[in-house]
């Protein structure tokens, strides 16, 4: 199957400025690239259905070309953005380059046994903070006039608000965007930029500037933004405060695994397409599913697993989900402490002294003081009906509790039916 149909398959498509930019990708020898904002130093889930679009195009035989925004970050992009980002400076963003080249590498081939479809990571700081005012201001800023970039729907947003009004330093972004294209279609004869839908009007400074300049052609090719239920941008966590980071050290692959194993059986097709490399069989057999067995969760395991494979390797991806399903087995003795704090995340806890635990508890006690049980007589009526658990060990209330049960001589996982979780932690 070549690249036009895959990509249509997946739905990866929604604007373009030449739709047979399609068919020239799908024969391969194309130079296409996409820029990566480098607002922290690791890159996060949003951003990894684009690093999956480089990564199509190169095993279709084209060129991808990876762009860190040192200099575009040292202004910010405004596009669609409520508020003005807060400026960074050139030593913060030194460092998140850093950080983001290392990502890159896992998704492209950079290496010359690449041949002609070999990968490339450029920095556009070295030719934004090199470029004297004046000669950008002629070469660059007399191609455009301030009537045609006001008329962007993504300058339009803030323009039209009367509490939030757009910097020059912000006006400015679209130009130097437009220049990075410029650079590379004159450099390294690239001739498509790729991103996310609200940066089509960026895109298409650029190709227009590439046009006036050079007398080249140059395209521009947008994929949908992914949306969650509750309007927010997919890659977000719950309340939409802190992002789903690609590294390990950010959002660990447990946490990875479970935001993906959480997804609803409405966007779950979507991610199946836009993030993994799964064949079209396979994912119509998935969408099936999850409509017919939709309880059964196939899809968002699968593509749980698809994913943190892809991004942190297949054995992260297997200890993750062996975590996950520990949370309901006695293979949670099994976790090291990090990993089994990470299942019990989000569970309440309570710390209780050693000498407590030192000649056991009781039982119905034990429910109650982790308000687990309103009252003793609910909790002997949960323990006898064989719904109660300590580290996934059912407890017949017979036998106190006490502190030999420790995982790592400092919990106690008490669980009451499927989803009723505490966590004492021993002093």
């Amino acid at each position: 199957m070549n690249l036009r149909e895959d990509w249509q398959f997946r739905g990866l498509v929604h604007q373009t400025t030449d739709e047979t930019i399609l068919d020239r990708l799908s024969v391969g020898g194309v130079s296409a690239y996409i820029g990566f904002d480098p607002t922290a130093p690791s890159l996060h889930l949003g951003s990894l259905l684009q690093l999956c679009n480089l990564r199509r195009l190169q095993m279709a035989g084209n060129r991808p070309i990876a762009l860190a925004g040192g200099g575009t970050g040292l202004v910010g992009d405004p596009s669609f953005k409520a508020v003005e980002r807060p400026l960074l400076t050139p030593e913060q963003l030194a460092v998140n380059v850093e950080g983001i080249r290392e990502q890159l590498g896992r998704f492209l081939d950079f290496t010359s046994g690449a041949g002609k479809s070999r990968a490339l990571l450029l920095n556009n700081a070295d030719w934004l903070t090199t470029v004297p005012l004046t000669d950008f201001l002629r070469d660059v800023g007399k191609h455009f006039t301030v009537n045609q970039m006001i008329a962007k729907e993504s300058v339009k947003s803030r323009l039209d608000r009367d509490d939030v009004g757009l910097s020059f330093t912000e006006f400015s972004y679209m130009l130097l965007q437009a220049y990075d294209f410029l650079r590379l279609n004159v450099d390294h004869d690239c001739t498509l930029q790729l991103g996310g839908s609200d940066q089509w009007g960026n895109i298409t400074m650029g190709t227009e500037l590439v046009r006036k300049v050079t007398g080249h052609s140059a395209h521009g090719l947008t994929s949908p933004l992914l949306l969650r239920a509750d309007g927010q941008k997919f890659g977000k966590s719950e309340g939409g405060n802190e992002r789903v980071w690609l590294d390990a050290s950010l959002t660990s692959p447990f946490e990875f695994h479970q935001y993906l194993l959480n997804s609803d059986d409405a966007t779950t097709p979507a991610l199946l397409r836009f993030f993994t490399f799964l064949d079209h069989e396979t994912i119509r057999e998935l969408d099936e599913a999850t409509r017919t067995k939709p309880q059964e969760r196939r899809a968002q395991r699968a593509l749980a697993n698809a994913v943190v494979s892809l991004v942190h390797g297949e054995g992260a991806a297997r200890s993750a989900e062996r975590a996950g399903e520990a949370l309901f087995n006695e293979a949670i003795a099994e976790l090291d402490e990090a990993t089994l704090l990470q299942v019990v995340a989000d569970a309440p806890s309570s710390t209780w002294s050693r000498i407590e635990l030192l000649e056991g508890v009781d039982a119905a006690d034990l429910l109650v003081r982790c308000e687990l049980a309103k009252s003793k007589g609910e909790a002997r009526r949960f323990l006898s009906q064989g719904g109660v658990y300590v580290n996934n060990v059912r407890v017949d209330g017979s036998v106190p509790i006490d502190s030999s049960r420790a995982l790592h001589d400092r919990y106690l996982v008490v669980r009451r039916g499927r989803r009723e979780l505490h966590l004492v932690v021993i002093a």
